[in-house]
């Protein structure tokens, strides 16, 4: 697909059809962490993809969607992929004396790239996901602990948040119960700055 085309496609899709995906599908799909952003090349990224509809159910209930949304959709998508990473990849990385400062030092980290790291790697999960011709979605629960335990998640991964992967819903719009749908795109001159 072009990735114009794959650009435009780009939303935060809230409804799902319960079709299955295929592990093809979610292979090429995961297979994207290989060319996410790292540091240093430290590589620290860390996915959970879950595809077994009692852990996805299991998930929605965590994440209240009973009492939050009009109609189930975190349960529907056909999977779930659970970004994170651990951070001490990249002090190992940094340490090396390739990266280390002029005074043998590790360097002081103005911004955690980890995060950053990341969040460019959720980006690139649901932009494969629509190059597959489905619908993502990236949610962030605000307590990771219960999360964590389901999952088995190692203690020194940090988790950000989950994308969801499925068959968007046609009439996903007719399901929201949210006032985003009125609003409209801010135009680029709002957004960028030039010079």
């Amino acid at each position: 697909m072009d990735f114009a085309k794959i650009l435009r496609r780009r939303r935060m899709v809230r409804s799902y059809r319960p079709d299955p995906v295929t592990s093809e599908q979610l292979e090429r799909i995961v297979g994207a962490v290989r060319h996410a952003p790292s540091a240093g090349f430290c590589q620290a990224h860390r996915l959970f993809v879950v595809t077994k509809k009692e852990t996805r159910r299991a998930i929605a209930k965590l994440s209240n969607e009973e009492k939050y949304f009009v109609k189930p959709w975190l349960s529907n998508a056909a999977a779930h992929i659970v970004i994170g990473f651990r951070e001490g990849d990249y002090h190992d990385r940094y340490q090396k004396p390739d990266k280390l400062q002029e005074d043998g030092t590790e360097i002081p980290w103005p911004v955690p790239f980890w995060y950053v790291d990341a969040g460019g790697l959720a980006m690139l999960i649901q932009l494969a996901a629509i190059n597959e011709g489905l619908g993502a979605a990236f949610v962030g629960p605000t307590d990771w602990g219960p999360y964590r335990e389901l999952l088995e998640i190692p203690d020194d991964v940090t988790t950000i948040g989950i994308v969801l992967i499925g068959h968007a819903d046609p009439d996903e719009p007719k399901h929201m119960n949210t006032d985003t749908l009125k609003q409209q795109r801010r135009p680029t001159e709002d957004l960028v700055r030039w010079d």
